[in-house]
């Protein structure tokens, strides 16, 4: 795999602001917690939310990157 081509995808990504609900933020958590990344079955449980803004959502309140 070329290294530059996946740093240039991760660096191309729009990182628009995420917000959920209250609800959907706990059940995020709790369902990190007991499955961790998966993303997809995450966003199984919410309605009308993909598996990427999931992700999305979580890297940016609690990624690394994002932590002031």
């Amino acid at each position: 795999m070329d290294i530059r081509r996946c740093s240039e995808e991760v660096t191309s990504i729009e990182w628009k602001a995420v917000t959920m609900s209250e609800e959907e933020d706990d059940l995020i958590f709790r369902m990190y917690k007991l499955v961790g990344d998966r993303w997809p079955l995450i966003a199984g449980r919410i309605p009308g939310r993909t598996p990427e803004v999931i992700e999305r959502y979580w890297l940016m309140k609690h990624g690394f990157f994002f932590v002031n």
